[in-house]
């Protein structure tokens, strides 16, 4: 027990010593939130509006409005775009409404869409992704593909219904799931790459595919089949003032996948999964097609559910400069911060910013893993240049700061300033690491002056 308390107290001294090193350079390549929200610029929205009641639409909780919604869509087609204005009222959907270019769904205070439950309206199969491997699947609820300036805006809410739908697939997606994971693997075409009937994926409630210039304001986000709000191969983003009461399994709030200049500013989170993921493909599809997700700003939100920020770990392209500011729990979350990834993923993690953000309760406040799952071979992940500065956490049941590195690809460059977590089962775990910095950290019970000789 000395011997293991000297060397804890010698790898500390270590670390004092190499600290003003650090703090004079504490990363070379750190960009301005500023400039990223700035490169972002002004998303325009079309300002012709109409209502969907003009194109047959009724909000009586019976009436299906597919029809209503792909007719207002060839309007904007043929109009070069639309602000479509869902006045209050329940509106059956039964299929997927596919958005265009320069088309805003403006829902209204008192509107809500409401999905329809059989499958078969989702029907016939789009292009997307799952669970980071690009397949045909059914069409997302809400779908975007390569369009430019669009939004769902507005005071209304947005229902996938999956309760009732789609969710009960998930004890039957297994099969599929593995076979759209060894089609990565293998590198099968995406033309073979068709699911949908009979292999029981369940869609993202909101997808945008090779989008740019995307806004999502205002509207309330619920009862998901799947991902929520799943930006694929897009850029240009701005998500803000959204509300999430999304139970079902895997209902992550945000996920970014290979894509890059978003912000996520002012959410109210409460997810069962992850609030918000950052993506970029998974394994050898990932790293083949390396496409980083990046320039990230996430702040002044507002977190709630299984994890608060994840990283991974489908993120074989590499995530890079993501910042996280000014964030706070509103009640419990397994993981506060959660960085994840194993040797089948690859690529690299880096330039990652976390400032002032406060959890309550968690499992474990801070987790960075090159182990996720326990599996995987070959493919090691870069993670590095992590900085953690005013964070505190209230209470974790299993641990403060976690840090496990591979033995080939150790976790290095990662700084802790001005930390307080004031209580834990188990205050650091690190393994396979290198030139981890802490200044101001306290873990437990803040140590007042020595007390004097009685």
């Amino acid at each position: 027990m000395r011997t293991k308390i000297l060397s804890i107290v010698a790898s500390f001294l270590f670390l004092c010593g190499c600290q003003h090193q650090i703090e004079s350079d504490p990363s070379p390549t750190k960009k301005s939130t500023a400039d990223i929200i700035q490169g972002i610029g002004h998303i325009r929205i079309a300002e012709t509006a109409r209502k969907l009641t003009d194109f047959g639409g009724s909000g009586d909780s019976a009436t299906d409005n597919k029809p209503a919604f792909d007719k207002v869509m060839q309007y904007c087609l043929e109009n070069g775009g639309g602000r479509i204005i869902v006045p209050p009222g329940v509106y059956l959907v039964n299929g997927p409404i596919h958005l265009v270019d320069n088309s805003c769904l403006d829902l209204q205070k008192g509107a809500k869409i409401c999905f329809g439950t059989d499958a078969d309206d989702y029907l016939p199969v789009v292009a997307t992704s799952w669970e980071g491997t690009l397949l045909y699947n059914y069409s997302p609820l809400i779908y975007a593909y390569q369009a430019k300036n669009v939004a769902i805006t507005g005071e209304g809410t947005i229902d996938g219904n999956g309760r009732n739908g789609f969710s009960g697939w998930y004890d039957r997606q297994k099969p599929a799931q593995e076979r759209s994971r060894q089609m990565n693997r293998k590198d099968v075409p995406m033309e073979q790459r068709i699911f949908g009937n009979g292999h029981f994926l369940r869609p993202q409630l909101i997808q945008f595919y090779g989008c740019k210039n995307i806004l999502v304001e205002g509207v309330t986000i619920e009862n998901s089949p799947f991902w929520c709000v799943h930006f694929l191969q897009s850029e240009n983003i701005i998500a803000r003032k959204v509300k999430f009461h999304a139970y079902n399994k895997n209902n992550d709030g945000f996920d970014a996948e290979y894509s890059k200049n978003i912000l996520i500013e002012d959410i109210d989170f409460d997810n069962a999964d992850d609030n918000v993921a950052i993506k970029a493909g998974r394994d050898h599809e990932g790293r083949k097609l390396g496409i980083t997700s990046e320039n990230i700003v996430i702040r002044n939100c507002r977190f709630k559910g299984l994890h608060g920020i994840v990283i991974g770990s489908e993120m074989s392209a590499g995530v890079e400069h993501v910042y996280v500011e000014n964030c706070e729990a509103s009640s419990y979350c397994k993981r506060g911060i959660y960085l994840k990834s194993n040797p089948d993923r690859g690529g690299f993690i880096r330039n990652i910013y976390v400032d002032n953000v406060r959890f309550q309760q968690v499992e474990d406040a801070l987790f960075i893993t090159s182990f996720y799952h326990g599996e995987g071979e070959g493919h090691a992940t870069d993670i590095r240049d992590i900085f953690v500065r005013n964070f505190y956490c209230k209470s974790a049941s299993n641990a403060g700061l976690v840090i496990q590195g591979f033995p080939s690809k150790k976790v290095t460059n990662v700084q802790f300033s001005d930390i307080k977590i004031d209580s834990c089962k188990a205050a650091l775990s690190f393994s396979h690491t290198a030139n981890i910095v802490f200044n101001d950290v306290t873990i437990g019970e803040q140590i007042a002056v020595p007390s004097a000789v009685r």
